[in-house]
């Protein structure tokens, strides 16, 4: 019995930390990578990097002397510049002063604002650019793949119901934006609880047009109409794509990740969506199980949708983040000078404690979540496989 219990544990402990940690090392290789080689092609020498935080697991010091280092605690990961002191990354005016000649050389705080600014922008730019790669890849692989956009069942009394919506519906356009896939229909519609939506259907070989609200749902917190859509892959359409054509679904794509956390916070704040649907490193590791456990090739995607998240997450004008590091050069090129060191420490230490209070709501959130276990299966798919 205790062997049983022993191997089930193992198993458990592989597929909650091998996916994850393969999926965010990834992601935060290549961030910290674009900070590394702007760095390098700028001119600023770089002391260190390093895949995730706190004591050193191995490392080595290459030939330019960059200490490259992996640590226990893998949360993300950093680039220190020379020059890299205090808290906010950011020495006094008065020890900039005092450096010789050859302390400046390299020395990231001493280096042109433009300079600074690439570098610090070459982290998110890289995580784009990792999703818009993947995506490409995967239509040159695959081509790109439509599933007709078609409706299989409508739950009664549901809002698709009310609105008139029927099995057999084409749908057209939604929100006044044409509609490829079921997939594009049923993004738009998680993301606008509540709110009044324009859909177009064919039917009969007419148009129609409609109106349908979406309802929260109290469970997964998302916009949900009541309507199942054809999964049949023979209803599939398969087109081939050269690599202009791949590279634009690529951006179309890691671009529609780039709209959904300004759709959603446009939602909560209208009080159409969940905080609770937030998530953080619990939700990333519960996400690259599933996925892992039906192949670990399922991961190449995900993998893109979580660097677009990182990527822009690491844009928010927040002091500790990228976005922060912005906000402060943006402020020095307005007064033609950099905020005093005690400014900037002040608001690293306030972006720190915000994104850690964010941290912990949002792993609160997550475990809560995972303890109550998953919610029930919808309506729909029950009565549509009656």
């Amino acid at each position: 019995m205790m062997p049983q219990v022993l191997s089930s544990a193992i198993a458990q402990l592989f597929w909650w930390t091998v996916p994850f940690l393969l999926v965010l090392g990834v992601v935060v290789i290549v961030h910290e990578l674009g900070h590394f080689l702007a760095a390098r092609a700028l001119g600023v020498t770089v002391e260190t990097f390093s895949v995730g935080f706190g004591p050193e697991i191995a490392g080595f010091r290459d030939r330019s002397g960059t200490r490259w280092r992996l640590a226990w605690i893998p949360l993300g990961g950093y680039v220190k510049f020379k020059g890299d002191e205090s808290v906010a990354s950011m020495p006094s005016a008065e020890d900039l002063d005092k450096l010789t000649p050859a302390e400046r050389q390299g020395n990231f705080h001493t280096s042109a604002l433009w300079r600074r600014t690439l570098i610090v922008l070459a982290g998110p730019f890289s995580n784009f650019v990792l999703s818009l790669v993947i995506f490409t890849g995967m239509v040159l692989a695959t081509g790109i793949i439509y599933q007709q956009a078609e409706i299989l069942c409508v739950e009664p009394g549901t809002p698709a119901a009310q609105a008139g919506l029927k099995a057999g519906d084409k749908i057209l356009s939604v929100g006044g934006a044409p509609v490829r896939s079921f997939e594009d229909f049923s993004s738009y519609v998680v993301l606008n609880a509540r709110s009044p939506i324009d859909i177009a259907v064919e039917r009969d070989g007419k148009v129609v047009d409609l109106r349908a609200t979406p309802e929260l749902t109290e469970g997964e917190c998302i916009g949900r109409l009541g309507v199942l859509g054809t999964t049949n892959s023979k209803n599939a359409r398969v087109e081939s794509a050269g690599l202009f054509e791949a590279a634009g679904e690529g951006f179309r794509r890691t671009w529609r990740i780039v709209e959904g956390p300004f759709q959603f916070f446009g939602q909560l704040f209208r009080g159409n969506a969940c905080a609770s649907s937030l998530g953080g490193p619990v939700k990333i590791a519960e996400v690259s199980k599933t996925f892992a456990t039906q192949g670990f090739i399922n991961l190449i995607p995900l993998i893109a949708f979580i660097s677009v998240s990182v990527g822009l997450f690491n844009l928010f004008p927040i002091p500790v983040l990228d976005g922060g590091h912005l906000l402060f050069y943006g402020a020095e090129a307005i007064l033609g000078r950099p905020l005093s060191q005690r400014a900037q420490e002040a608001g690293f230490q306030f972006g720190f404690v915000l994104l850690l209070m964010l941290m912990v709501f949002v792993t609160w959130n997550n475990v809560a979540e995972l303890t109550r276990g998953k919610p029930p299966v919808s309506k729909v798919v029950s009565v549509c496989h009656r």
